[in-house]
């Protein structure tokens, strides 16, 4: 079977975008080629001839690519069985949400799922023109790793960024002590300096009554920056909110995850997480929303039993945009949890923003707030809502 190739990142001017960089820009036309920013300016002063391509946004809002900072791209789940684990996620599932950049890991099972096949995943969907990284490790410790050391994968695979999801305050996990997290976030940082990458520990945080309390003795018995901490599913329970504010304010990252949420739940939808988040004073560089796309959101009963699972879709970031939106939050405050936040945690300084220089991830927004064009990596995925590119095994 021969492969059809992937379209050549050519020149393509956006014309007439309502540019929110994520701060509000007004309108403005966009010019891209070889997969960057090449230039931004107002409507019809472009340094380009006739020929170049061009699509009239007409006004449109045109925003950076999403960046989905929590996903199970092989595939999460397995809690109740072999058959509940997750199938892999497809290229045209993220596209198609706006999202042009993944950061996979590896949850419940770090056995059956390896290192191994999530950065074999990974390369797939940067094969098919996606931007894909990831985490070394899983639920437990010791961490599931490529090169046999945290250290070895971030400084030896390229893209490897940071450890996690390690579950903290939850049944699934492997109970860690206080010197073993301190131990895994020392290998990350020190990783993460010897190649400037992310070098973070990523914390899944379960619904245990402990909440972050390791992560607060971490950080009042050791030097780490704040910064290697990053706790997720922080929206989880009202009251596990608010030790993150407390976090937040010492320096950590905190994510907000994108799950449905019942009415009396004692949780908060990411939606009101994020207003809450922004009102509290806490840093607002400090504050992240990703999907858990591809992973099984199970319930448990008192023993610990399955009785009843969803699966994380990475169309809840816009969903979540779109909520904002609807409560009256301005998209330029709203938007940066999706975008420069992430790419900054992360130390993607050419993702999450829309400048000359950046990487060519731009994602136009119809008036519903869904996804009508979504470029990545300067090629055309998603045109008029529909996907233009799929992934191999989506022909």
């Amino acid at each position: 079977m021969s492969l059809p190739a992937l379209p050549t990142a050519g020149l393509l001017l956006l014309r007439n975008a309502d540019v929110f960089a994520p701060e509000a820009l007004g309108r403005r036309d966009v010019l891209l080629g070889g997969g960057k920013v090449l230039w931004l300016g107002a409507p019809g002063e472009a340094p380009v001839s006739d020929a170049v391509e061009r699509i009239d946004l007409a006004g449109r809002r045109l925003i950076p690519g999403l960046i989905d900072g929590h996903v199970h791209v092989t595939g999460g789940g397995g809690e109740a069985g072999f058959r509940t684990r997750v199938p892999p996620m497809k290229l045209s599932q993220f596209t198609t949400a706006g999202v042009t950049t993944v950061v996979g890991l590896l949850g419940t099972d770090d056995v059956a799922r390896s290192t191994r096949d999530l950065v074999a995943t990974l390369s797939a969907l940067r094969e098919e023109g996606l931007s894909a990284y990831g985490h070394t490790g899983g639920y437990h410790l010791p961490p599931a790793t490529l090169t046999g050391s945290v250290r070895g994968d971030i400084v030896f695979v390229d893209a490897l960024i940071g450890v996690g999801e390690v579950a903290l305050s939850d049944h699934r996990s492997s109970q860690p002590t206080l010197d073993e997290l301190l131990r895994l976030a020392s290998d990350a940082h020190v990783a993460g300096m010897m190649t400037g990458k992310a070098g973070i520990v990523h914390l899944h945080l379960g619904d245990g009554a402990r909440g972050l309390d390791l992560v607060t003795r971490a950080l009042d018995a050791s030097e780490l920056p704040p910064r290697v901490f990053q706790p997720t599913h922080v929206n989880r329970r009202r009251a596990l909110f608010d030790e993150a504010l407390v976090l937040a304010n010492r320096g950590c990252s905190v994510d907000i995850t994108a799950f449905p949420v019942a009415d009396g739940e004692d949780a908060w939808s990411a939606a009101d997480a994020l207003v809450r988040y922004l009102d509290s004073g806490a840093p607002p560089d400090r504050v992240t929303i990703s999907s858990d796309a591809g992973g099984c959101l199970p319930c448990f009963d008192a023993q610990g039993h399955v009785c009843g699972m969803d699966v994380g879709q990475s169309g809840a970031l816009l969903a979540t945009l779109a909520d904002l939106l609807a409560a009256g939050v301005p998209l330029e405050r709203a938007l940066p949890a999706f975008t420069r936040n992430v790419a900054d945690l992360l130390r993607l300084p050419r993702k999450g923003r829309i400048a000359p220089g950046a990487d060519a991830d731009l994602v136009a927004l119809d008036a519903a707030h869904a996804a009508s064009l979504v470029i990545a990596r300067g090629r055309v995925h998603v045109r008029d809502g529909r996907a233009v590119l799929r992934g191999t095994f989506e022909q």
